[in-house]
């Protein structure tokens, strides 16, 4: 008896040393490509700043199977594409072993196995496709109710709906608190602070709440810093929001003499940032000198903020002044010709041209980035 035991142990622990695989120092992904021919290639790609694809590695599909090998710092967003199928696969990339099934009808629809970081994103999609469709059901019945004038279900959907767009809203937010341990709440958080509307400060706080693995990471520390930076983006948004006091400002004239906004404003004045390469402030221009010489006997004064002195400019002084005389622009100008750097540009946060601010007598913004016909109609209003 003792004999036959000691067989049995040795034959379980030889089974499950077989059945055991090393874990890799890196990743491992294996793929399975049904129905796609040998010597297609399956590409491994990030993308840059701009969101364009950038491929790091290439393989080739044999026997219906493809291999990628590597290793990363920390779980990145990659991507899978495969020359003969449309479309990418987006997935989270960590030093383990991974499986892929391509689906070639749909890309988007191949299963991945053996990424922690990979499921958590999976299951964020999917419970966020799951909310807005919850969102258009309830949209659809509530308008049929609307059709039929049929007030109880009106009021019964129209609380439906509502407490189905703030869970929309709060999904992502909701999603990282409830996932502090998880590296995909780090890229949820570094995509809704791109937003333009985002709460900044509950994402400030969510994130706090994550372990500190996470937040120390060299990607937490980019997300701290790009958090500080939202905020204070949107703390001189919201300083310059109409009906905000527009902040003074002093800049070099076309002659090097200091000149100052409070100086030179009149009833009404408009801020006007453009440049001489900027085309589409060239095409703007005589509209602008239209509208001074209707109403600056009124009391319009124009101030002309430059953004020239991008290096490819060469002389950027004397491209400023031949571009304000051709133009015939005879109001006020200045420029530290310092391009998007300029600091009178950085204090209006200005990030394209042309761009343009109304400030009434008291210095009160009143108006921002009207042009054409709206600028006129808008300066008729106010002088007329």
């Amino acid at each position: 008896m003792k004999k036959l035991l000691s067989i049995l142990f040795i034959v379980a622990l030889i089974s499950s040393c077989k059945t055991e695989e090393p874990k890799p120092e890196g990743y491992v992904i294996d793929g399975t490509a049904k129905e796609i021919y040998n010597g297609i290639r399956v590409i491994l790609q990030t993308t840059n700043e701009q969101g364009r694809p950038i491929p790091i590695d290439t393989a080739i599909v044999v026997d219906e199977k493809f291999k990628f090998e590597g290793k990363l710092d920390n779980p990145e967003m990659l991507y899978i594409s495969v020359n003969s199928v449309t479309g990418n696969l987006p997935l989270i990339i960590e030093n383990s072993r991974i499986t892929i099934d391509i689906d070639k009808n749909n890309i988007v629809n191949s299963k991945v196995t053996g990424s922690k970081s990979n499921d958590d994103y999976v299951k964020f999609i999917e419970g966020r496709n799951q909310a807005q469709l919850e969102l258009q059901s309830l949209s659809i019945k509530l308008d049929e109710a609307k059709f039929l004038k049929d007030t109880e279900n009106i009021d019964f959907y129209s609380d439906k709906f509502q407490d189905a767009v703030k869970r929309n809203e709060n999904y992502a937010l909701n999603f990282v608190e409830n996932h502090p341990d998880s590296y995909v709440s780090l890229f949820i958080v570094d995509a809704q602070t791109n937003l333009r509307d985002v709460d900044v400060d509950a994402y400030e706080t969510v994130f706090n709440t994550l372990s500190s693995t996470l937040k120390t990471s060299e990607y937490g520390k980019t997300i701290t810093k790009k958090i500080a930076q939202v905020k204070e983006a949107q703390q001189k948004s919201q300083r310059l929001t109409i009906g905000k006091k527009a902040p003074n400002f002093t800049a070099p004239d076309m002659n090097g003499n200091p000149l100052s906004l409070y100086d030179i404003k009149g009833k009404v004045t408009i801020i006007d940032f453009w440049a001489a390469w900027c085309g589409p402030c060239r095409r703007e221009n005589p509209n602008v000198v239209k509208v001074y010489n209707q109403f600056h006997d009124k009391g319009l004064e124009i101030i002309g903020v430059s953004l020239d002195g991008t290096p490819r400019q060469g002389d950027a002084k004397a491209a400023w002044l031949k571009a304000v005389e051709d133009d015939e622009l005879t109001w006020h100008q200045v420029s530290n010709l310092q391009y998007f750097n300029d600091p009178v540009a950085k204090l209006y946060d200005i990030n394209a041209i042309p761009a343009t601010y109304i400030i009434d007598e008291e210095g009160t913004i009143i108006a921002k980035n009207l042009r054409g016909i709206a600028l006129e109609q808008k300066i008729a209003e106010l002088l007329n």
